[in-house]
């Protein structure tokens, strides 16, 4: 099992991270927006300061990912000014499928200005690993070279959001690598949240 950051340039690579995302998140929101923005989306972290993507590989096979980033709100604002119009357009499906998806995509991209804090710290923003081989450690080995190739010195802490609510395995997974709830919140569509950190 090799673990690498990647680059806009693994094309491949990340039409797999998409895949990955597809199967791993069923029925959430940015599933929902569909496999061309998520394509732009996860290249974006590949493009944008201090963010990236961690990728393990079986052989040459990429079996899971983990999307990072010390300045969300950068790397959001870079999206929109870098990539506006595509993703406009591929949220158009999405939009017509449900009109109610617009605000919830600009609360998505607003989300990130709204948090202010004074240290600067790593957002673990997307984890996910090929359902078909879970229960192996990859996630684990993503976040403990995360954790290793981070310049603490630079940032306070690692912090994540996951659902509180029937959520149970995912939970557990972070409290077992070291994650420990900061609070408990609840978005403005009802959803319960827990915020994690890990220092």
């Amino acid at each position: 099992m090799q673990i690498r950051n990647i680059s806009a340039k693994d094309n491949d690579t990340i039409d797999a991270i998409v895949s990955i995302h597809l199967s791993t998140f069923k029925g959430f929101f940015l599933t929902f927006m569909g496999k061309r923005f998520l394509k732009l989306m996860y290249r974006s972290y590949t493009e944008y300061k201090d963010s990236g993507i961690l990728v393990a590989f079986d052989e040459d096979n990429p079996v899971g990912f983990l999307a990072y980033s010390g300045d969300f709100s950068g790397l959001y604002k870079y999206m929109i000014k870098k990539r506006l119009i595509p993703f406009a357009w591929y949220s158009l499906g999405a939009f017509f499928r449900n009109p109610k998806i617009f605000m919830r995509l600009l609360r998505a991209f607003l989300k990130p200005s709204e948090v202010k804090r004074t240290e600067k710290y790593i957002e673990l923003a997307s984890i996910g690993v090929d359902p078909a081989i879970q229960s192996k450690g990859i996630g684990t080995k993503l976040i403990e070279t995360l954790k290793s190739n981070i310049d603490f010195s630079k940032y306070a802490y690692i912090t994540l959001e996951t659902d509180a609510v029937n959520n149970d395995a995912a939970n557990h997974f972070y409290q077992k690598n070291g994650f420990v709830i900061e609070r408990e919140f609840e978005t403005k569509e009802g959803r319960k949240m827990f915020e994690y950190r890990w220092s």
